[in-house]
């Protein structure tokens, strides 16, 4: 694995962990953020939504941070009931306020989610409502799956993400700066943005392998043309490590 030469485009301080593990294992990394986060203004509806948490079945975040903030905006006022999380970071937030949160073992994604034997036990209750704590859009395919069961839900956005400011041209210039072979993305959303800071620089960006967490993202992908997409079927700096370990190292 020592030949990757990876670009990674979480948030900074999340861009900045991973690379950490990744020099650890020998693979050279280059931080790009891609996704950054602004907190939504606690409305009237947000709070109506926290006071009365009790009413629903289960809640389901989708993020770190909408972990954090709800977190915030709950303060100690957290009513004993089922949380989950679609992975395991989300969760350890969460566990570490005292609240009982459910995760997939394996896979950081929607579908691995909704195969979880306290989630389906929880929308098998007559009248079952479910909340999920995200940020604006995504994960739709979760709603949908979760309402063909027979449970309702609502959404509650705590923030939005944005793309940071570079430069015309900074991605392709970093990949060719550092020799990079590979590209690491960690949501649809962060994949959108990487697919805009290409701009007419795609048709070359995406001749790179491009490592995704989830089979979402992958389909994603090469529909809009990446030419190799390895599904790392999560998020976690383990699954990247698997993933890098499986696929051929690219001659450029």
């Amino acid at each position: 694995m020592i030949d990757w030469r990876v670009l990674l485009t979480r948030p900074a301080e999340e861009s900045t962990a991973l690379a950490a593990v990744l020099s650890q294992a020998g693979i050279y990394s280059s931080r790009l953020p891609l996704l950054e986060t602004q907190a939504l203004a606690v409305t009237a509806e947000q709070q109506g939504v926290f006071g009365a948490l009790q009413r629903y079945s289960a809640v389901i975040v989708v993020s770190k941070p909408a972990a954090r903030l709800a977190l915030q905006r709950l303060g100690s006022a957290v009513p004993p009931m089922p949380w989950f999380s679609v992975g395991a970071a989300t969760a350890q937030i969460l566990a570490g306020h005292g609240l009982d949160v459910h995760y997939p073992a394996t896979g950081d994604d929607s579908e691995a989610l909704l195969q979880l034997p306290a989630l389906r036990e929880a929308i098998a209750q007559p009248g079952a409502k479910v909340l999920i704590l995200r940020g604006e859009g995504g994960r739709e395919l979760l709603a949908e799956r979760l309402r063909e069961q027979g449970a309702s839900v609502d959404y509650l956005e705590l923030y939005r993400r944005f793309l940071p400011v570079y430069e015309a041209g900074a991605l392709m210039q970093r990949i060719r700066l550092e020799r990079l072979n590979g590209l690491v993305v960690s949501s649809g959303q962060g994949f959108l943005h990487l697919q805009a800071l290409a701009g007419p620089d795609w048709p070359q960006v995406a001749e790179l392998p491009l490592f995704v967490p989830s089979p979402r993202v992958c389909e994603m992908a090469r529909a809009a043309g990446a030419k190799k997409v390895v599904d790392c079927r999560g998020a976690s700096a383990a699954a990247l490590l698997v993933a890098l370990g499986s696929y051929p190292v690219p001659t450029l």
